[in-house]
């Protein structure tokens, strides 16, 4: 189990941590100096998640065409060429480009990895190992944090330094991930197959919404409303991905409460943490990040395990059908909160966004049970 887990943890990393979300904690300092606005931020950001819905979309056919391994090469591939264009991006122009090349590699790494667990691992070992490699973000994010500070402002650095880590996590999975093929459920498939993914699709998208403010703007919320200093950014950044870690646990927390009771706290919970960052207290600030970064993971978490028992043949299907919602409702979050922060303030745009994520309460999980889990 760790030869896979382990190298899978590295990449996801690599790929949301790195490529994706570090982006946010160094918006302030790119914005400076490519000059732009917080629409403008909020649009280019919004960039790599139309970019991750398009490779969930593609990610199925290529698993089912290519194998899992050519997936997973193409996800690190994409990272490194992302990360490397935004530590040289003279511009907004080539900034949006390069966000896009590196939203590519998360949609394509989550559905390729679900299929490595469900060829490569033991049935009882599957959900753990998903959830466990889902983890990867957090990792990702613990790393991201030091190396902020070791640079300070000098983003161009720090993302020269994630483009050489991504390079190694690179070839570290092209020795350790089997070439194989995974047979795939075509999407035209699953669009007539509304019964039985609508409660997945509808958490999934509300999730993403209210999720989206926190990734992109947090950083900035501290800095310019609440005057945090840079270094106690980077240990709330630390905070988020050490707290992300306990994500992990929601494979063996599904097994023991059930998806809804676990969608439904974890749920809460993150929309809790997304209202307490406005509060100009940095010990509440600090609580928000550890309910963030937990409850988050968890989520994502909880997709994983709900979309591969919904498509147990297919789990790549499953994943991509979840992680399509959740990107669209980063990329319509993303781009409207640049605009609601502008147009009022950082504390109604992040109440408002805590306001979205309620309506995920109403979605209820009753297609998928602890018993479906063993047949």
């Amino acid at each position: 189990m760790r030869n896979i887990v382990f190298p899978g943890i590295a990449m996801i990393g690599v790929s949301y941590a790195f490529a994706r979300f570090s982006f946010g904690l160094f918006l302030p300092e790119i914005s400076e100096a490519l000059k732009l606005t917080e629409t403008n931020s909020g649009i280019i950001s919004s960039i790599s998640y139309i970019a991750y819905c398009i490779a969930l979309l593609t990610s199925s056919l290529l698993i089912q065409k290519y194998g899992q391994h050519t997936a997973i090469r193409l996800a690190g591939i994409s990272a490194v060429l992302g990360m490397a264009g935004i530590a040289l991006a003279p511009n907004a122009y080539v900034l949006t480009g390069s966000l896009f090349f590196a939203g590519l590699s998360t949609g394509w790494a989550s559905p390729a990895y679900g299929s490595v667990a469900a060829n490569e691992l033991r049935k009882q070992d599957r959900d753990r190992g998903n959830t466990w490699i889902n983890t990867g973000t957090s990792f990702g994010i613990i790393l991201s944090g030091p190396i902020s500070m070791l640079f300070t402002e000098h983003w161009r650095l720090s993302y020269a330094l994630f483009t050489f880590i991504g390079l190694a996590v690179l070839i570290w999975n092209e020795k350790a991930i089997p070439v194989r093929k995974q047979r795939t459920t075509s999407l035209s498939l699953l669009m007539r197959l509304p019964n039985k993914s609508t409660r997945l699709i509808l958490a999934s998208l509300i999730v993403g919404i209210s999720s989206s403010i926190y990734w992109t703007f947090s950083r900035s919320l501290l800095t310019i409303e609440h005057d945090v200093s840079y270094s106690a950014i980077a240990w709330f950044w630390i905070v988020i991905g050490v707290s992300g870690i306990a994500g992990g646990l929601a494979g063996r927390i599904i097994e023991q409460v059930g998806m809804q009771c676990a969608y439904g706290s974890g749920l809460f919970l993150m929309v809790s943490s997304v209202a307490l960052l406005t509060i100009p207290s940095l010990s509440i600030s600090f609580l928000s990040a550890i309910l963030f970064g937990i409850t988050y993971i968890f989520l994502t978490g909880v997709f994983i395990v709900w979309g591969t028992q919904l498509f147990p043949e297919n789990p790549s299907v499953g994943i991509s059908l979840s992680f399509v919602l959740l990107g669209i409702g980063q990329f319509v979050g993303s781009s409207l909160a640049g605009g609601v922060i502008q147009f009022f303030s950082y504390t109604t745009a992040f109440l408002v966004f805590s306001f979205i994520g309620l309506f995920g309460l109403f979605v209820q999980e009753k297609q998928t049970h602890k018993t479906d889990a063993k047949e």
